[in-house]
């Protein structure tokens, strides 16, 4: 979603070029939001840019992905993040509270829900608690850390 009007940001301070401001492309702000327009031309903002993983070459929102496990354990609402993959760019790693939890549960869960294969994580890390911030909402830099701590992908970068 990109934005521009008289109540829009003239733009950022960069540390590059202090006391500057530098404009928005074109006047447009690009707010980082994925959106899709009805027709009513109604728009639904769906996702972040950043909540999306590229798989094969396919979009995939990690907030669908979410959702659509959510529903097998509601009282475990789980998080997934994407990592990088060789074969595909980028895998699914859902992460939950849920004891037991087994990738072989939600992908017969997500298949049910009429969802593609690509959106069926494809590792399931049981912890003991999901990392919020202070605001109470899900703390997704933390939880990245943990992932990659716990698959060993640290050690590769």
């Amino acid at each position: 979603l990109k934005v521009r009007g008289p109540n829009i940001m003239l733009g950022y301070y960069r540390a590059e070029n202090p006391g500057v401001i530098d404009p928005p492309a074109g006047g447009w702000h690009d707010t980082g939001d994925i959106c899709a327009v009805d027709p009513l031309r109604f728009v639904t903002i769906k996702g972040r840019a950043k909540r999306f993983a590229k798989i094969a070459g396919e979009m995939v929102s990690l907030a669908a992905v979410e959702q659509i496990c959510a529903d097998l354990w509601p009282e475990h609402p789980p998080s997934v993040v994407a990592v990088p993959d060789a074969k595909k760019g980028e895998r699914l790693v859902m992460v939950t509270t849920k004891p037991g939890a087994q990738r072989s549960d939600i992908a017969a869960h997500m298949k049910a829900k009429g969802a593609t294969e690509l959106m069926a994580p494809s590792e399931v890390l049981v912890v003991e608690a999901i990392p919020v911030l202070g605001s109470g909402k899900t703390d997704y830099v933390e939880i990245n850390r943990l992932v990659r701590n716990r698959l060993g992908l640290d050690k590769a970068a």
